[in-house]
């Protein structure tokens, strides 16, 4: 598969600078273990705190 054409040559310039947060390379697409699991406990904290409000809500 041949590299795809940058559409801005100066936005290309700077993704290889400072880096992209998206990455195209398909074996490089996901964060560290360790980060991810962070992430997982904070959104399922999050839901499951907003449950427990939204049934807490009912009760009365």
């Amino acid at each position: 598969m041949p590299d795809k054409e940058p559409f801005n040559y100066v936005t290309d310039h700077m993704n290889k600078i400072e880096g992209s947060p998206i990455s195209t390379d398909p074996g490089n697409g996901s964060l560290p273990k360790p980060i991810r699991w962070i992430g997982i406990f904070i959104i399922g904290a999050f839901a499951i705190g907003a449950l427990f409000i939204l049934i807490g809500s009912f009760m009365n």
